[in-house]
């Protein structure tokens, strides 16, 4: 499909990733777009950088291995175009199997790219209501509240839902003592890009107990039990039972500390977070401690006995639509047409499945502003197809945040006389042949980068 100009601008409030993304699909149509963003202006309890798509927890994408439904995932949106995905290759960090990239190259490349194209104005503002007129992209993110929150729950007669989410804290790499922590990605796969804390039984004991005394800092109207899994508090985990972190972010499995030549009792891992190497995050070290907790707790770990928190682990609520109810696959509202939502508000979880909403948003939203009637919505047998078909689903009960999984993906038909021990991996790149090959073929649609 040609580019079309000369079309009504949309309004697209809120610039994280999914609004970020939904902008740049707008833009590749030809459609202006107003961009409003309360940054710099004003930040949330989880936000730190003045630019566009900041990383609030993690550095890292996760897997970028096309047998895992997140790697396929990014695969999917580097083909259709993503802005997301154009960033963190082009700010990525090692990090083994991972994509992880420097927060602040990756937010300031996605800024530029968006603040330079002569069909975007940016505003900075605070929005209490949707406008109420014209094609609206919605991305204020998971910390809505207040006035607009109240709007938006008013318009779609929706029940809205919520969850805790929480930070790591993040480690001068000069202040980690390196005759200790040792070097090493698990099982050795790719490069040793991680560091590694050991840990006998006395010590692992020792912290296990103090992590589950130390004073954790008020979060309003916490419940444990609306909690993330994917995100759930280190301390949370700890209270489930001794040995719970050591199977979790803890195991120490694939992994041999060089000082005794075996595997330690438990481990654990850090992830450089900047380009220049300078920043490492406690991988899985979500927490809602106190900051002098997190310094007193964190230090007994082997090796960060004088570790220099340049960021500490926070805990915030965040707030989800009951999207089942209210919007279609293609993240557009049942009620309000003209109104298109994306990222973490519409239930999807995690920095690509964001992305990947903003991206369908987007696009749907400049065929609705350029008058068209008809819609680009990926199939369930792909990744980004998947989650939109879920979000959407009204036989959905007890709706809950979802980051992609092959559990959601559409099955591909198997040959009936296949072995059973080739069953898995002949499905699995079916599977990935499948998606790929759909999202190749649809992505013709689109305008050309």
């Amino acid at each position: 499909m040609a580019s079309i100009y000369n079309r009504p601008a949309v309004t697209v409030i809120g610039a994280g990733l999914a609004g970020a993304e939904a902008s740049w699909q707008l833009l590749r149509f030809g459609v202006p777009v107003n961009l409003i963003d309360m940054k710099p202006e004003q930040f949330t309890p989880a936000h730190h950088q003045t630019g566009f798509a900041e990383l609030v927890c993690s550095n890292s994408l996760r897997s970028d291995r096309l047998n895992n439904a997140v790697g396929l995932l990014k695969e999917e949106l580097r083909i259709q175009g993503s802005l997301i995905m154009a960033a963190a290759d082009h700010s990525r960090v090692p990090a083994g199997g991972a994509l992880a990239v420097d927060r602040e190259e990756f937010s300031d490349y996605i800024t530029q790219r968006l603040k330079q194209h002569p069909l975007l104005t940016y505003e900075c503002a605070r929005v209490d209501a949707i406008p109420a007129e014209g094609t609206v992209v919605i991305a204020t993110g998971p910390l809505t509240q207040g006035s607009l929150f109240e709007n938006i729950q008013q318009a779609l007669g929706a029940t809205t839902l919520h969850f805790f989410d929480a930070a790591a804290p993040i480690i001068s790499l000069d202040s980690i003592d390196q005759t200790i922590a040792f070097r090493q990605s698990r099982y050795d796969r790719g490069s040793a890009d991680y560091l590694n804390c050991p840990m006998d039984q006395g010590q692992y004991e020792h912290f296990v107990e103090a992590l589950i005394k130390a004073e954790l800092a008020e979060v309003k109207d916490f419940d444990r039990e609306t909690v993330f899994e994917g995100c759930m508090p280190i301390e949370t985990m700890a209270k489930r039972g001794k040995d719970t972190i050591r199977f979790g972010p803890l195991k120490p499995v694939g992994l041999s500390d060089p000082r005794t030549g075996k595997r330690p009792y438990a481990c654990v891992q850090l992830r450089q977070d900047d380009r220049a190497d300078s920043m490492y995050n406690m991988v899985g070290f979500q927490t809602r401690l106190k900051f002098g907790q997190q310094r007193q707790v964190f230090r007994m770990i082997p090796g960060l006995e004088n570790a220099d928190f340049l960021r500490y682990g926070v805990m915030h609520r965040n707030t989800f639509l009951n999207s089942p109810e209210v919007l279609t696959a293609s993240y557009q509202s049942r009620l309000q047409p003209d109104w298109f939502f994306a990222g973490q508000m519409t239930g999807v979880e995690g920095y690509v499945e964001s992305a990947a909403s903003g991206l369908l948003a987007g696009i749907n939203a400049a065929l609705r502003a350029c008058g068209l009637s008809n819609t680009y919505i990926p199939s369930a047998a792909t990744v980004c197809g998947s989650m939109a078909a879920y979000i959407s689903d009204p036989a959905v009960k007890h709706f809950q945040p979802m980051n992609a999984n092959f559990g959601l993906v559409t099955a591909p038909q198997l040959p009936p006389d296949l072995p059973r021990r080739a069953i898995k991996e002949t499905r699995q790149q079916a599977l990935i042949d499948t998606s790929l090959s759909e999202i190749r073929n649809l992505s013709k649609r689109l305008p050309a980068l």
